[in-house]
């Protein structure tokens, strides 16, 4: 049992101590190898730390960088905002300037105005006033209204069309104002009566369209000029005589009587006659021969409403069938004249200086 032991203490001890040396041996190195590594992972932090360095550095410079970069857009913007906003300012100041411009060269702009007989249309082409509407009419047309929407005739005009065109002032003389009046105000439509009934009234109601409209310069030149003119021609009448004057006013089948307050009788007035109704207050009355025939007229003027041609032709047929017309002073001294349509209307305009012209002629030959 001894040798036994003996035999394997003696065989076991140096393979004990072989491997255990073995395994000090394989410490050192094991040792040995973590330090190595230690010295490798520290050299790696080392690394790391400086590429974090670096990389905060970078991200330092980056990020200064980018604020600069953020600095100028916002300064880029900004200047393209001022500018944006000084180009929009410009604008608005040249879209002001503009409108400024436009208000100052047309102040009228806005107006959407009808004249609805010819006289007054021709007033208005004197004040350079634009329409959107004009009557209808077989005279000629001023060329600033042609192709202008027309409205139909004076009397009745289409209430459709005057509607459509939307005025802000329907120009109408007063004479008609009692017909057209209740029409007007169904359709909602302002409309200014204008009282043509001697060139008087004529010349002050184109000072106060004038004003209306800011034409005053132009309104008071014309006026001036015009009014220059007709004295001058009344003051050419050098004859004492004053002849009586009838006037008859004809329209298709029928015809009444002028007084005074007539445009044809302030035009008479003017040449140097005298009316021969002056008891009325109205501009025409009806017709009564036996009334006329007392009145003993030197002078019968026949003018004409509309379709002139035939006007005439009723007169014509009126003074051959109705004997009583033989027994006019006038008629027998064959003073008996028909007046130009286009010169003497039933309400002044401003062909007055040559109808006066003629008026002169007329009763002073």
């Amino acid at each position: 049992m001894n040798d036994l032991n003996n035999s394997i203490s003696g065989g076991l001890l140096p393979l004990v101590e072989l491997v255990f040396s073995r395994i000090v041996h394989l410490t050192k190195y094991c040792i040995i190898f973590l330090q190595k590594l230690l010295r490798i992972y520290r050299m790696h932090n080392e690394m790391a730390y400086m590429k974090r360095r670096k990389g905060v550095k970078k991200l330092k410079k980056n990020r200064l960088l980018m604020l600069f970069a953020m600095l100028a857009l916002i300064f880029v913007i900004a200047g393209c905002g001022a500018e944006t906003s000084t180009e929009t300012d410009e604008q608005q100041d040249t879209t002001k300037e503009e409108t400024k411009q436009t208000a100052e060269e047309d102040p009228n702009a806005d107006e959407r105005i009808i004249a609805a007989t010819h006289a007054i249309m021709e007033m208005m082409d004197v004040l350079e006033i634009d329409l959107v509407g004009v009557p209808t009419s077989y005279k000629d047309f001023p060329e600033r209204y042609e192709g202008v929407t027309e409205i139909g005739n004076p009397m009745w005009p289409d209430m459709e069309i005057v509607m459509s065109l939307k005025p802000t002032d329907l120009l109408t003389v007063s004479t008609l104002k009692e017909d057209l009046e209740e029409d007007f105000k169904k359709i909602d439509v302002p409309a200014t009566y204008l009282d043509f009934k001697s060139v008087d009234s004529m010349l002050n109601e184109m000072e106060t369209i004038g004003e209306k409209y800011h034409r005053e310069e132009v309104a008071a030149s014309f006026i001036s000029d015009y009014q220059e003119k007709m004295a001058n021609l009344e003051a050419s009448v050098t004859s004492d005589e004053q002849p009586k004057v009838l006037i008859l006013m004809g329209i298709p089948g029928s015809y009444i009587v002028g007084t005074e307050h007539s445009y044809i009788g302030d035009l008479v007035e003017r040449a140097g006659g005298t009316n021969a109704v002056t008891d009325r207050e109205e501009e025409y009355i009806s017709a009564n021969t036996e009334y006329l025939q007392q009145l003993e007229p030197d002078v019968i003027l026949r003018a004409a409403h509309g379709a002139p041609a035939e006007v005439v032709k009723m007169f014509d047929k009126e003074f051959a069938e109705n004997d009583i017309w033989k027994h006019f002073k006038a008629v027998k001294e064959d003073r008996v004249y028909d007046l130009e349509e286009s010169l003497f209307g039933t309400t002044a305009n401003l062909a007055a200086i040559e109808a006066l012209e003629e008026l002169i002629k007329l009763l002073h030959e």
